[in-house]
């Protein structure tokens, strides 16, 4: 998580949701990678991911018609129907919720069904998947569009 939240800082992420099993700053581990990102980062926990998810949309179609904030979910994981997130065109005036999930079980189909897109980063070498730290990186700042 402590690489998370100093990606995060240097890519301007405006705040971070942990939830399940997730560690939660106070926490040694974090401090020590994130450099102090963890004390600035705006974050909140939920024990729930999937009703995290579902209370965003619910704002979403709320905010939308008070044209004050759209959020456009995005999950990072391998299925069959995953596009590739570097072909992937963010829509415009969205705020991107990006959903990384756990480092061996990945997001569960509950989770992925309150996505409104499901992407994932090509792999080619004999590995399946990137360690979820590294994943987070690359997809933020894709989806930052730097």
């Amino acid at each position: 998580m402590g690489s998370i939240f100093r990606t995060a800082d240097a890519a301007g992420i405006s705040k971070i949701y942990l939830c399940g099993i997730t560690p939660t700053p106070p926490h040694l581990k974090i401090s020590k990678t994130a450099l102090g990102a963890d004390k600035w980062i705006p974050w909140e926990y939920h024990k729930q991911t999937w009703r995290l998810l579902k209370n965003l949309k619910r704002s979403r179609n709320f905010n939308a018609i008070a044209q004050k904030l759209r959020v456009y979910i995005i999950a990072l994981e391998q299925t069959k129907k995953s596009g590739n997130i570097f072909k992937f065109k963010i829509p415009k005036n969205y705020s991107i919720v990006l959903v990384v999930g756990n480092e061996v079980k990945g997001l569960s189909p509950l989770i992925l069904k309150y996505a409104d897109k499901v992407v994932s980063i090509p792999m080619v070498g004999r590995k399946e998947s990137l360690n979820v730290a590294v994943a987070a990186g690359i997809a933020i700042y894709q989806l930052k569009n730097f």
